[in-house]
């Protein structure tokens, strides 16, 4: 039975960054609005099956209460801690039920999250967060679509694996971002601020793109790395190039480069010193004087679908109308 999952941050786009920059707050509402249109698209292409998690605020359940779908909606409970770890137990969920596909609304650490406990999955990202370079926006209706296509088997060559930062402390404690790797001293774990630029040491990033916002940018706008491309950004901060990077939606903060070098993949770059390792933004990590980390990248994460180039396959194949 064709199956796919939506997994829900019920706690993406509603964080205090939108206090000190100018994202837009992302309401239960227009997630409840997203989750349905995405069903109704998946519905549309014979899904039959529906899997989403009971959530604290019932956005998906709410959404699909009343909907008149074919296809079956199964709610799974899972234990809620209101932390990162929600999104994991979710995607375990997910996975006992044979679920493959799944469509995600929230942010890069949203994402982070997904492809920590299911780096093998085929993942349909839509943007829900604030700083949102890893997840797409594209109308739902269409994503619920593609991810039915795909879950069904009728898609052929329209994802790709997305590349991991793969982070190995001295300790042996190790963990994984999606998008970027930043060293930042004077900071603190747990801080949901917005990056201050002047504290920005050394990034490390897998897309450095001049049309997105955060890290990614501040490499992007010196040299483009795409996410198709088998190749991160090393950034090092210092006297050299200075110029004004969008860090938040809205917020402009002046940064100072020294360098940029291409990392070819599995190349281990090393973080040290008295600071804070961010991933994807979340910063979960202190390095205390002496300590270090090791961080490479991979492609070795989940599979991203191409929305555009999926539907057009659709359309070429006669998936929709028939041959």
């Amino acid at each position: 039975m064709p199956a796919i999952a939506i997994c829900v941050n019920p706690m993406s786009g509603r964080d205090v960054r939108r206090l000190a920059a100018r994202a837009a707050n992302m309401t239960h509402e227009a997630k409840r609005d997203i989750v349905a249109r995405i069903a109704a698209g998946a519905d549309a292409v014979g899904v039959e099956r529906i899997f989403i998690t009971q959530e604290p605020f019932r956005i998906a359940s709410l959404a699909l209460s009343l909907m008149p779908l074919r296809a079956q909606v199964e709610v799974l409970r899972t234990p809620l801690t209101h932390s990162a770890a929600d999104t994991e137990a979710a995607v375990a969920a997910f996975l006992a039920q044979g679920v493959t596909h799944i469509v995600s609304l929230g942010g890069d650490g949203t994402n982070r999250a997904i492809a920590r406990k299911a780096p093998d999955v085929t993942l349909i990202p839509l943007s829900t967060g604030t700083n949102n370079v890893f997840p797409t926006l594209v109308e739902p209706t269409v994503a619920g679509m593609v991810a039915g296509l795909s879950a069904r088997g009728l898609l052929k060559g329209a994802a790709q694996r997305c590349k991991r930062l793969h982070v190995r402390f001295a300790d042996g404690v190790a963990d994984i971002g999606l998008v970027d790797a930043a060293f930042l001293e004077g900071d603190f774990v747990g801080n949901f601020l917005p990056f201050d630029a002047a504290k920005l040491r050394r990034l490390l990033l897998t897309r450095a793109e001049p049309d997105a916002i955060g890290m990614s940018p501040i490499g992007g706008l010196l040299e483009v790395v795409e996410a198709k491309d088998d190749a991160g950004l090393l950034v090092e901060m210092g006297p050299g190039k200075t110029f004004a990077a969008p860090l938040s939606p809205g917020l402009f903060e002046r940064v100072s480069v020294q360098r940029v070098t291409r990392i070819p993949f599995d190349a281990p770059v090393a973080f040290a010193g008295d600071g804070v390792l961010a991933l994807d933004g979340d910063r979960d990590h202190r390095l205390r004087p002496g300590q270090s980390a090791a961080v490479s990248i991979r492609r070795d994460g989940p599979w991203v679908v191409d929305v555009a180039a999926a539907m057009r396959q659709a359309v070429a194949n006669g998936l929709i109308h028939g041959p």
